[in-house]
């Protein structure tokens, strides 16, 4: 099996391309070739009786896209994406990479003709308020950012190349990704993570937003299960509605403190200092908050249980299971 991976380089890039040269299969199947793809090279993995490849580029860019699928991809990740806040903030660049890139890719793939397995990672920023308490799989799509509405405009052509059989596609949309390892990305949702993340470093966080804020995450480890067992899926038990709101962790701004504080102590919780940010805000109090996540539930999704399990996660995954003396 020949997998490409495009945002090879960021976070989940990083973390798929580990998972899949530890397991050494997708989908039941030997991976015999990896293409990691970005705009800045990614770190080369050893995965022994495996073509590995790294290619940098632009998606966006005439014939990128095309060289990247001349190799005839059994699975497609698509990875490769502006941030919310991103996007929002440089209204040009947010277009070209997750519409124009993701287009470029998706017509490759059909130029080529070999109808690959492609997932497609979208976001609940595709959601607009008014919300209800727990938003169904049916409510209604009406981003109210710029990334939400690239997002948008991706799952539509996914499901569009899907219909027509140009591939077999299945956009997972996540939700807040916490936490994140590394430093602070420009999402709008990076406080999320940061407020955990520095504070488990030893490191002052700042929270820009009411401790009230209600939001879904899952962990890193989480999301890269999603992509793992979305690569998997039978097609025809997805149906013809090819995207599905990933289950999560549901809890309050208040919550993640008092998950830190049960994890790790109340001296961690104690560098978090509340300094409002109208723009950043402004963004926030339109995403939504909790989900129900039937469909994918039931098609074998699972994330955790509770924050205090992705705070763990965390701990374990980037601390080498030690919290950092204070």
């Amino acid at each position: 099996m020949r997998v490409l991976i495009t945002g090879a380089a960021g976070m989940i890039g990083r973390k798929l391309t580990a998972r899949l040269v530890a397991d050494r299969k997708l989908a039941s199947k030997a991976i015999t070739a990896l293409d990691l793809h970005d705009i800045v090279p990614a770190d080369r993995p050893k995965l022994d009786g495996a073509e590995v490849k790294i290619h940098t580029g632009d998606l966006a860019d005439e014939g990128d896209a095309a060289k990247l699928v001349a190799a005839r991809p059994d699975v497609v990740f698509h990875l490769a994406g502006v941030v919310s806040g991103e996007a929002e903030a440089n209204f040009e660049k947010g277009y070209r990479v997750n519409l124009d890139g993701t287009r470029m890719l998706f017509e490759a793939i059909r130029q080529a003709g070999h109808a690959p397995r492609v997932v497609f990672t979208s976001s609940i920023a595709v959601f607009g308020a008014p919300f209800p308490d727990v938003i169904p799989d049916e409510f209604h799509l009406t981003p109210m950012t710029s990334y939400g509405t690239e997002k948008m405009m991706g799952e539509a052509l996914l499901a569009d190349y899907t219909r027509r059989g140009f591939f077999d596609g299945i956009g997972i949309r996540l939700p807040t990704i916490c936490v994140r390892p590394g430093k602070p990305n420009k999402a709008a949702s990076s406080f999320f993570s940061g407020i955990i993340r520095e504070p488990l470093a030893g490191q002052e966080a700042i929270l820009p937003v009411p401790r009230t804020v209600l939001h879904t995450h899952a962990s890193p480890r989480s999301a890269v299960n999603f992509l793992i067992h979305a690569a998997g899926l039978d097609g025809e038990k997805v149906g013809p509605r090819r995207n599905l709101t990933m289950p999560g962790v549901a809890v309050t701004v208040g919550g993640q403190i008092e998950s830190l504080t049960r994890v790790a102590g109340e001296k961690f919780a104690a560098l978090i200092r509340e300094e409002p940010d109208p723009t950043i805000w402004a963004i926030v109090q339109n995403w939504p908050t909790q989900f129900n996540a039937k469909r994918a539930r039931e098609l074998g999704f699972r994330a955790e249980d509770n924050f205090d399990d992705i705070v763990r996660a965390h701990i374990e995954d980037e601390l080498g299971g030690k919290l950092p003396d204070l």
